[in-house]
């Protein structure tokens, strides 16, 4: 008995380290995606202008499009993952890294290289700390998760409205309660993702895309974390 316990223990290590590893492998790449897309189209304006500007000067409409459109993808890719494959994932994982990396482009329009480089540095270490945490932890995150994510959809409204009232203090509140609720998040999600890791009864094809999702998840939050601390530690150009 005792050693069918074992088999058992050690069928779920390996499990959940090779799912883990799926679900860096996508985390890393969606930042790798963006990251180069994001400094590619950033610091050359000509690029920048010829894809985000119309003629006369202002945001075309493609910047909202592109914007927005990852809102959809995500949600397409958490909601409908089981009706879709796995290689229509993946292709919509890497458009969503692409379309967010052109979005990001714009940070390099705002803040000098040597500061968005060390805040992603911070947000690294605090993003590596608390998903630590949330893997370690033995006390039960979902209360804190579910009440983290009412704050997320309230911040993302505010966001909403703010880029019309364009008020600072709206904006460095919306960045404070950013850096606490993503960590956060970071934690839960991470006890969330050692639940699924672990979970035998899942076929590979259940495994692999929801790895995949994990991914995305934490690709969201490290992206959210880094740019409320960059609202809040970034050395505007």
């Amino acid at each position: 008995m005792n050693q069918g316990i074992e088999d058992q223990n050690s069928l779920s290590a390996d499990l959940a380290r090779d799912f883990f590893r799926n679900v860096y492998t996508y985390m890393f790449g969606a930042l790798g995606i963006s990251g180069i897309l994001a400094y590619t189209v950033g610091t050359n304006t000509a690029y920048f202008s010829s894809l985000f500007m119309n003629a006369e000067g202002g945001i075309s409409p493609v910047f909202w499009i592109i914007a927005f459109a990852p809102v959809g993808i995500g949600l397409l890719i958490q909601w409908g993952y089981n009706r879709l494959s796995m290689g229509v994932l993946l292709a919509l994982f890497i458009l969503y890294s692409g379309l967010m990396g052109l979005s990001l482009s714009t940070i390099f329009l705002v803040y000098n290289i040597a500061s968005i480089a060390s805040t992603f540095f911070v947000a690294a270490g605090a993003f590596a700390g608390m998903a630590i945490l949330g893997y370690t932890t033995k006390t039960d995150l979902t209360k804190f998760g579910s009440l983290l994510y009412m704050v997320f959809i309230g911040m993302f409204i505010a966001g909403i409205v703010n880029i019309f009232m364009k008020s600072d203090g709206m904006g460095f509140i919306i960045a404070c309660l950013g850096v606490f609720v993503f960590t956060g998040l970071t934690a839960y999600s991470m006890q969330q993702l050692k639940s699924v890791a672990t979970n035998t009864d899942l076929t590979e094809d259940e495994r692999n895309k929801l790895s995949l999702i994990g991914g995305l998840q934490l690709y969201i939050l490290f992206i959210n974390l880094f740019l409320s601390l960059l609202r809040l530690l970034g050395n505007r150009n």
